[in-house]
């Protein structure tokens, strides 16, 4: 495997939490791995693809794969964005003239998750996070990208930590992001919120962790707005807690 990598921060990463792409490039790098990063890139386009607009998401997706040429590896931290891009893209490109661009980057491009578990297959990363854990699997990383086991062994080798939902059904369940459901009907996205954080609670989560940006913001919106104790973290900044707090 060639020790170069580029990095994919999503919009949402770049423009709410941009430590979680700190953290991201810090993570592969302690990994062993140069990264890269297009300052141009930006959006994958789902969410314009999730609400119909597929003309506008192929001319974002057209950028995207400009802004990704070449043959290195791509590593995100977005289930829902790289699973769009490995299962939805082809729709927008079959039969163009970006056909082989596209299925290219959907062979290359992966979740950070999926990226550790192919170059650490026992996912031990030697890290430290001394607190109870409940693991959101977004829709996309358990419906569409197929990434959750993957996930939950990297978390059951972080030490200290306590994965509180291990075999709980409701961690698949939506938690009220679902590509602006917010916006269209924010009633039933308050309410799978709602569910998601009891969910948490009743386990005695001090953390709710993700694989998804997204989800984690709205899912903090909730716990902010109610004044809950009970605290969000990227799974990504899950991973360099230990580094950061000793100051590597």
């Amino acid at each position: 495997m060639k020790k170069e990598v580029d990095i994919f921060i999503p919009c949402s990463v770049d423009q709410f939490c941009p430590n979680v792409g700190r953290d991201l490039i810090d993570l592969v790098k302690s990994l062993g791995f140069k990264v890269n990063y297009n300052e141009n890139q930006t959006c994958c386009g789902r969410t314009l693809y999730d609400n119909g607009n597929w003309d506008m998401a192929k001319e974002v997706g057209e950028k995207f794969i400009d802004d990704f040429k070449g043959t290195n590896l791509i590593v995100g931290c977005s289930t829902s964005c790289i699973g769009y891009i490995k299962t939805k893209f082809a729709n927008l490109f079959h039969n163009t003239s970006n056909h082989n661009s596209q299925k290219s980057l959907a062979q290359r491009i992966m979740d950070i998750t999926e990226f550790i578990h192919s170059i650490r297959p026992d996912c031990d990363l030697g890290v430290e996070f001394p607190f109870k854990v409940y693991l959101h699997n977004n829709c996309h990383a358990a419906n569409e990208y197929n990434l959750t086991e993957e996930t939950q062994l990297i978390l059951s080798k972080v030490k200290g930590l306590t994965l509180v939902n291990k075999d709980d059904f409701n961690s698949s369940c939506c938690c009220g992001w679902a590509s602006g459901l917010e916006i269209y009907n924010k009633p039933l996205s308050d309410e799978l919120s709602r569910r998601k954080v009891e969910s948490a609670l009743s386990m005695g989560a001090e953390y709710i962790t993700s694989t998804d940006a997204a989800c984690l913001l709205k899912i903090q919106n909730y716990i902010d707005k109610h004044s809950i104790d009970l605290k969000t973290i990227h799974i990504v900044s899950l991973l360099r807690y230990s580094a950061v707090n000793h100051n590597e």
